[in-house]
């Protein structure tokens, strides 16, 4: 786990630093600007988890496979990279009609995200045949690429439309750059992933060809035939990211694009404390999905004893680089984002764990539900306070309210684990409890 680990924490902090630069490219345009991509970006975010179930589907089936002549992963990936395209243009056609419909920032230009849907649902789908086998650097790749890509795009957006801070054309532009890098970058991906796929399957034919070993041959598992599982990971993982932006919607609701989009840094800054987490859960998913409950329940307990541990040691480090570089960099309106980010941090500190605990239900128990369950325990605490503490405190309300969601529903999140892994409490704590061959 290290190794891999620390392989995709390199990319992450690649991908943490390329993001940190477009949030500054973009909030440098002005408040109004960075609410505008905020917002966008969290409906672009709600239709990439909504068909990732596609991709999930293809990890499990390759993590989880025990005999080599099950193992042809071709037919597999074109039939999902298939349906992925065929969903995107049906939510082309739902993104066209509300964007016609709109018109205010930034819903009337989510023709441009209509415009990319087909394209941008591949990578999500693309990688899960890299995330069954293990395999980090081709998602790593792909990771980084898409965020360098949107950067170069953003750098022609700034310089065409030096001296404009705010207006219509400046966010058509930012977001036209957003969109049209992720798009290339998913095209290259996808067809790599099949290139992967297709000599992987050779290899493993050659081996098989002179045995006895025929079935190989034979049809291999199909997403529609599992289309609740796949439908039920879609909806837990919109569940999950309305969890994390509902506070950002509410404060748009209440007091406007502008201060939105100063909350939006709060809440970008916030998650970089998931950055460790999300590279340790990445990076052992392919075993958090081994049959073996006492092998899946160990990894997942030390995966948490590491994400939640570094984050409440980074956390405090990351308030005060905040305090000292959000306003210089970029500009004073900023400086008001830094109290919601001390609110929302705690939450965010603890809410680590979820990666790792949502793997397990997802790729070991294979019930996603329960994912979607914790995930909707917490959006409703967070939804429900926010809507009494927006109004009043703004921004600070919906750091408070996020929190307090966060924490409450982490809460819970153990116990279900703790009863599907048939283990004690203390065994988030006490290592001796998961060693396998001799946990309780």
């Amino acid at each position: 786990m290290p190794k891999a680990a620390l392989g995709n924490l390199i990319a992450k902090v690649m991908i943490v630093g390329l993001g940190l630069a477009i949030t500054v490219t973009v909030a440098r345009h002005g408040p109004q600007v960075q609410g505008a991509f905020a917002l966008f970006v969290a409906v672009e975010s709600a239709l990439l988890t909504l068909f990732s179930g596609l991709g999930l589907w293809l990890a499990r089936q390759i993590s989880q496979q025990t005999d080599i002549r099950q193992a042809r992963a071709l037919p597999m990936l074109r039939s999902v990279l298939r349906a992925a395209v065929a969903l995107g243009l049906v939510a082309s056609t739902v993104l066209l009609a509300v964007s016609w419909r709109a018109d205010r920032l930034p819903y009337s230009y989510l023709w441009l995200l209509a415009l990319a849907a087909p394209f941008l649902l591949l990578v999500p789908t693309a990688t899960g045949l890299w995330l069954g086998e293990g395999r980090m650097w081709p998602i790593n790749v792909a990771q980084v690429a898409a965020p360098a890509s949107v950067l170069a795009g953003l750098g022609g957006a700034w310089w065409i439309s030096q001296g404009s801070h705010g207006n219509r054309a400046t966010v058509m532009l930012v977001l036209t750059a957003w969109v049209s890098g992720k798009s290339v970058v998913a095209v290259v991906t996808a067809f790599y992933a099949l290139r992967n796929a297709r000599h992987r399957d050779a290899d493993l034919a050659e081996r098989l060809s002179a045995s006895r070993l025929t079935a190989f041959q034979l049809p291999q598992p199909s997403w529609l035939a599992q289309w609740p599982f796949v439908a039920t990971i879609g909806v837990t993982n919109v569940i999950g990211l309305l969890n994390y932006r509902v506070s950002l919607f509410l404060v748009e609701r209440f007091h406007g694009l502008s201060t939105a989009g100063i909350y939006s840094v709060a809440v970008t800054a916030a998650e970089l404390l998931w950055l460790l987490s999300s590279s340790v859960t990445v990076s052992v998913y392919s075993r958090i999905g081994h049959p073996d409950t006492q092998i899946a329940a160990a990894m997942t307990v030390q995966a948490v004893r590491i994400n939640v541990l570094s984050t409440l040691l980074a956390a405090p480090v990351l308030l005060g680089l905040a305090w000292w570089a959000l306003p210089w960099v970029m500009g004073p309106a900023y400086e008001a984002s830094l109290l919601p980010l001390a609110a929302l941090l705690p939450g965010v500190a603890a809410y680590a764990a979820a990666s790792s605990l949502s793997a397990f239900y997802t790729n070991h128990l294979g019930r996603p539900q329960l994912s979607g369950a914790i995930a909707g325990m917490s959006l409703s605490i967070s939804f429900c306070a926010g809507w009494f503490l927006v109004p009043l405190w703004g921004p600070m309300g919906a750091g408070v309210a996020s929190s307090a969601g966060y924490i409450l529903a982490i809460v819970a999140a153990y116990g279900v684990f703790l009863k599907h892994a048939g283990l004690p409490v203390r065994a988030l704590w006490q290592s001796s409890l998961t060693r396998v061959g001799q946990a309780d």
